[in-house]
Protein backbone atom coordinates (compact mmCIF):
# COMPACT_ATOMS: atom_id res chain seq x y z
CA UNK A 1 0.00 0.00 0.00
CA UNK A 2 1.25 3.04 -1.13
CA UNK A 3 0.86 6.74 0.69
CA UNK A 4 1.12 10.19 -0.14
CA UNK A 5 2.96 13.29 0.59
CA UNK A 6 2.11 16.94 -0.47
CA UNK A 7 4.49 18.89 1.90
CA UNK A 8 8.13 19.11 -0.08
CA UNK A 9 11.77 19.41 2.29
CA UNK A 10 14.94 20.70 1.19
CA UNK A 11 16.12 16.90 1.41
CA UNK A 12 13.47 15.94 -1.72
CA UNK A 13 15.70 17.76 -3.74
CA UNK A 14 18.10 15.38 -3.68
CA UNK A 15 14.91 12.87 -4.42
CA UNK A 16 13.49 14.47 -7.39
CA UNK A 17 17.00 14.72 -9.20
CA UNK A 18 16.99 11.03 -8.53
CA UNK A 19 13.88 10.21 -9.84
CA UNK A 20 14.20 12.40 -12.87
CA UNK A 21 17.48 10.97 -13.68
CA UNK A 22 16.84 7.49 -13.06
CA UNK A 23 13.95 7.84 -15.26
CA UNK A 24 16.19 7.51 -18.48
CA UNK A 25 13.34 10.29 -19.93
CA UNK A 26 14.53 13.90 -19.09
CA UNK A 27 17.11 15.70 -20.73
CA UNK A 28 20.01 16.30 -18.97
CA UNK A 29 18.78 20.34 -19.11
CA UNK A 30 15.89 19.15 -17.59
CA UNK A 31 17.11 18.05 -14.07
CA UNK A 32 17.40 21.63 -12.53
CA UNK A 33 14.22 22.79 -14.29
CA UNK A 34 12.33 19.98 -11.97
CA UNK A 35 14.89 21.25 -8.82
CA UNK A 36 14.10 24.87 -9.70
CA UNK A 37 10.58 24.29 -9.33
CA UNK A 38 10.89 22.53 -6.08
CA UNK A 39 12.92 25.35 -5.08
CA UNK A 40 10.82 28.20 -5.75
CA UNK A 41 8.15 25.58 -3.85
CA UNK A 42 10.56 25.86 -0.86
CA UNK A 43 11.05 29.48 -0.62
CA UNK A 44 7.28 29.69 -0.16
CA UNK A 45 4.97 27.11 0.36
CA UNK A 46 2.14 29.55 0.92
CA UNK A 47 2.31 32.02 -2.27
CA UNK A 48 4.21 29.32 -4.95
CA UNK A 49 1.55 28.43 -7.74
CA UNK A 50 3.27 24.90 -7.36
CA UNK A 51 2.47 21.61 -6.10
CA UNK A 52 4.62 18.77 -5.54
CA UNK A 53 2.69 15.10 -4.69
CA UNK A 54 5.11 12.28 -3.46
CA UNK A 55 3.93 8.68 -3.38
CA UNK A 56 5.49 6.97 -0.66
CA UNK A 57 6.71 2.97 -1.04
CA UNK A 58 7.15 2.10 2.92
CA UNK A 59 9.36 5.46 3.83
CA UNK A 60 10.72 5.80 0.66
CA UNK A 61 8.97 8.07 -2.32
CA UNK A 62 9.22 6.44 -5.11
CA UNK A 63 7.58 9.10 -6.84
CA UNK A 64 6.44 12.72 -7.35
CA UNK A 65 4.15 14.87 -9.55
CA UNK A 66 4.49 18.52 -9.86
CA UNK A 67 1.57 20.61 -10.67
CA UNK A 68 -0.33 23.97 -10.50
CA UNK A 69 -2.97 26.32 -11.78
CA UNK A 70 -2.00 28.09 -14.58
CA UNK A 71 -1.85 31.76 -14.23
CA UNK A 72 -5.06 33.61 -16.02
CA UNK A 73 -7.40 30.70 -15.96
CA UNK A 74 -9.93 29.62 -13.66
CA UNK A 75 -9.28 25.81 -12.86
CA UNK A 76 -6.54 24.91 -15.57
CA UNK A 77 -3.42 23.45 -14.37
CA UNK A 78 -0.64 22.01 -16.19
CA UNK A 79 0.87 18.75 -15.01
CA UNK A 80 4.92 20.17 -14.95
CA UNK A 81 6.27 16.48 -14.15
CA UNK A 82 5.12 13.06 -12.98
CA UNK A 83 7.87 10.55 -12.93
CA UNK A 84 7.99 7.23 -10.95
CA UNK A 85 11.71 5.95 -9.88
CA UNK A 86 13.06 3.63 -12.70
CA UNK A 87 13.17 1.02 -10.47
CA UNK A 88 9.78 1.21 -9.33
CA UNK A 89 8.13 1.25 -13.36
CA UNK A 90 5.73 -1.31 -14.49
CA UNK A 91 4.10 -1.23 -11.01
CA UNK A 92 1.42 0.99 -11.59
CA UNK A 93 2.47 3.48 -9.43
CA UNK A 94 2.41 6.19 -12.22
CA UNK A 95 -1.35 5.98 -12.74
CA UNK A 96 -2.18 5.68 -8.86
CA UNK A 97 0.09 9.14 -8.42
CA UNK A 98 -1.75 10.90 -11.42
CA UNK A 99 -5.24 9.57 -10.04
CA UNK A 100 -4.00 11.65 -6.42
CA UNK A 101 -2.82 14.07 -8.74
CA UNK A 102 -5.97 14.66 -10.17
CA UNK A 103 -8.18 14.31 -6.79
CA UNK A 104 -6.13 17.04 -5.63
CA UNK A 105 -6.46 19.20 -8.59
CA UNK A 106 -10.72 18.79 -8.42
CA UNK A 107 -10.60 19.25 -4.50
CA UNK A 108 -8.65 22.56 -5.52
CA UNK A 109 -11.76 23.27 -7.86
CA UNK A 110 -9.37 22.39 -11.29
CA UNK A 111 -11.02 21.52 -14.18
CA UNK A 112 -8.76 20.40 -16.74
CA UNK A 113 -5.00 19.27 -16.71
CA UNK A 114 -2.87 19.96 -19.42
CA UNK A 115 0.75 17.99 -20.03
CA UNK A 116 3.38 18.47 -22.74
CA UNK A 117 5.61 15.62 -23.81
CA UNK A 118 7.85 15.01 -26.69
CA UNK A 119 6.91 13.82 -30.35
CA UNK A 120 10.50 11.17 -30.54
CA UNK A 121 9.78 7.70 -30.80
CA UNK A 122 11.34 7.02 -27.50
CA UNK A 123 8.37 8.86 -25.20
CA UNK A 124 5.71 6.70 -27.45
CA UNK A 125 5.01 4.90 -23.75
CA UNK A 126 4.64 8.61 -22.28
CA UNK A 127 1.51 9.05 -24.84
CA UNK A 128 0.15 6.33 -24.04
CA UNK A 129 0.07 6.70 -20.84
CA UNK A 130 -1.74 10.12 -20.76
CA UNK A 131 -3.64 8.59 -23.71
CA UNK A 132 -4.79 5.59 -21.28
CA UNK A 133 -5.63 7.54 -18.34
CA UNK A 134 -8.16 9.79 -20.06
CA UNK A 135 -6.04 12.40 -21.65
CA UNK A 136 -6.97 13.47 -25.45
CA UNK A 137 -3.97 14.99 -27.46
CA UNK A 138 -4.93 18.45 -28.44
CA UNK A 139 -1.80 19.96 -30.05
CA UNK A 140 1.15 19.71 -31.45
CA UNK A 141 4.20 21.93 -31.86
CA UNK A 142 6.76 21.13 -34.62
CA UNK A 143 10.41 21.15 -34.26
CA UNK A 144 9.49 22.89 -30.50
CA UNK A 145 12.13 21.16 -28.06
CA UNK A 146 14.95 21.08 -30.80
CA UNK A 147 14.42 19.95 -34.78
CA UNK A 148 12.44 16.88 -35.43
CA UNK A 149 11.00 16.58 -31.64
CA UNK A 150 8.07 18.53 -31.73
CA UNK A 151 5.79 18.92 -28.12
CA UNK A 152 2.38 17.07 -28.00
CA UNK A 153 -0.12 18.85 -25.57
CA UNK A 154 -2.55 16.53 -23.84
CA UNK A 155 -5.58 17.71 -22.33
CA UNK A 156 -8.34 15.80 -19.28
CA UNK A 157 -11.11 17.13 -18.56
CA UNK A 158 -11.88 16.68 -14.87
Amino acid sequence: MYSFREQATSADLQIVEEIIRSSGFFYEQEVPVATGLLEEYLEDPDSCSYRCLFIIDGDRPVGYSCFGEIAGTTGAYDLYWIAVHDDQRGKGIGRILLDRTHEVIRAANGRLVIAETSSLEKYGPTRHFYLNNGYREEGFVDDFYKPGDGRLTYVKRL
